[in-house]
């Protein structure tokens, strides 16, 4: 015959060999699903915790030396932006997706479980005791620390400026003596006398200063504000 003849039997045994792997594969992915998600939350967990002196047993290696940086750097960072760096546990915001895959792949390349993350973020966006450019790291020991992930929106090109007088007490007081000055020179000649003078415009300019300084010391002690140094690593709303 030019045809053989079909074996029942053997078309059984072929399709439950398909099943059985199917099956099989149908098992090993769901067992690697499984396994990442215990991993991931592991991962948030340990975002969610808080340790300190932890430092993680990196590969050096494999780190991109652009992303280390010194507690240093860190903290000259937090001043010039008005800007904290705390545990991640005191975040509020979202870890995004990107970032802990990001993690997850830094554990796998260097074998280890990364713990003791930090975050630098606006004050905001920290749940503090008493949304814009967050940035996650991990430490490496030494008081060095590895970026792992940034992301949200940069922060405004103007923030340095703004964040200028809170950097300590001369700043703010030239600030304040600036904008005194010029609300003076705005004050019409001869509102408080016939003829205009310097020693008028002088005492208008003290009173100028000592208003907006009586403003700035109010809201300053009435909401708690601090200097951008006390603040930087502070996990507290009023420190």
């Amino acid at each position: 015959m030019l045809f053989k003849r079909t074996n029942i039997e053997e078309k059984l045994s072929l399709l439950t060999q398909k099943e059985e792997a199917q099956v099989n594969l149908i098992k090993n992915v769901y067992a690697l699903l499984q396994k990442d998600s215990e991993n991931e939350e592991r991962i948030h967990q340990k975002l969610a915790g808080g340790q300190k002196g932890i430092a993680n047993n990196f590969d050096f290696d494999l780190l991109e030396t652009n992303r280390i940086y010194h507690i240093d750097q860190i903290k000259q960072i937090c001043i010039d932006y008005r800007l904290r760096f705390l545990d991640s546990k005191y975040f509020k915001g979202e870890i995004p997706q990107e970032g802990i895959s990001r993690i997850k792949a830094l554990e796998r390349s260097h074998r280890i479980s990364i713990e003791g993350f930090k975050i630098i973020a606006p004050s905001k966006l920290f749940r503090l005791e008493d949304k814009d450019d967050p940035l996650l790291f991990a430490p490496i020991g030494n008081n060095y620390f590895y970026l792992i992930h940034r992301w949200g929106n940069d922060l405004h090109p103007l923030r340095k400026v703004f964040a200028w007088p809170f950097k300590n007490i001369v700043n703010l007081t030239a600030i304040v003596l600036m904008i005194a000055y010029l609300i003076t020179l705005m004050v019409p000649e001869g509102l408080f006398s016939k003829s205009s003078s310097q020693a008028e415009f002088w005492i208008v300019y003290f009173f100028m200063f000592k208003s907006i300084a009586s403003v700035v010391i109010f809201y300053g002690f009435a909401l708690g504000k601090n200097f951008n140094p006390a603040i930087w690593n502070s996990k507290y709303f009023n420190a």
